[in-house]
C-alpha cells in the first residue's frame, strides 16, 4: 500500500499526540517493575535484578541497597543517587537488550576522592556530577562500547562521555552534551 502525504501527516500528528499525553497517561506503557544488575570492579560487591521501581513507584530499600554499592569505595561513603541515573540505565540496558550486570567503575565519589583524582588526571571535572550523585561509569558486558555510548546519546537524558581507551561509558543527569 502506497502512503499518501494525507496519511503521513496524520501519522505525524497522531505520533505528536502521543507525546503530548500527560505522565499519568504514558506511565500506562512502563512496565510494572524495572530491575538493575550490578558488579563493582573495586569492590567485588553484586546486586542481581534489584527491583528498584515497583507499580510506579522507587522501592526505599532497593535504593539504599544501591547507594551502598555506589558509594564511594575509597573513602566509605555514602550518597544519594540521582533516581535519574538509575532510569538512564535501566532504558540502556532495555534499549540494548543485555540482561547483563552493569559494571561499575565509578559511582558516588566525595568531594576529597575527586580532588585527589584531578591530581592524577585531566579527565576529572572539577565540579563532577559524581560528586553530587548524579553520574556513573560503566560498561555492560555483551555490548560493545560503542554501541553502548551510541545508545546513550540516543536517549537525550544528560550527559555521555565515551572513554575507549579506559573502557567505560559515562553518564549522568546533567543537561544534554557528549564528549
Amino acid at each position: 500500500m502506497a502512503w499518501t502525504r494525507r496519511d503521513f501527516l496524520r501519522s505525524g500528528l497522531m505520533a505528536a499526540g502521543m507525546l503530548a499525553l500527560p505522565r499519568w497517561a504514558r506511565a500506562a506503557t512502563e512496565p510494572e517493575v524495572k530491575t538493575l544488575s550490578f558488579y563493582h570492579l573495586h569492590t567485588g560487591e553484586r546486586l542481581r535484578r534489584i527491583p528498584f521501581w515497583e507499580q510506579g513507584e522507587f522501592v526505599p530499600d532497593a535504593l539504599h541497597e544501591i547507594n551502598r554499592l555506589l558509594r564511594d569505595f575509597r573513602t566509605g561513603e555514602v550518597a544519594e543517587i540521582d533516581r535519574g541515573v538509575l532510569d538512564i540505565l535501566f532504558r540502556l540496558r532495555e534499549s540494548t537488550g543485555s540482561a547483563n550486570a552493569f559494571h561499575i567503575i565509578s559511582g558516588f565519589r566525595s568531594s576529597a576522592t575527586n580532588a585527589m583524582l584531578r591530581t592524577k588526571s585531566r579527565g576529572v571535572a572539577k565540579g563532577s556530577l559524581h560528586t553530587r550523585g548524579m553520574a556513573i561509569d560503566v560498561r555492560l558486558p555483551g555490548t560493545q562500547l560503542k554501541a553502548l555510548r551510541q545508545a546513550a546519546l540516543d536517549l537525550k537524558a544528560g550527559g555521555v562521555g565515551y572513554y575507549p581507551k579506559s573502557d567505560f561509558v559515562h553518564v549522568d543527569t546533567g543537561r544534554v552534551r557528549w564528549w
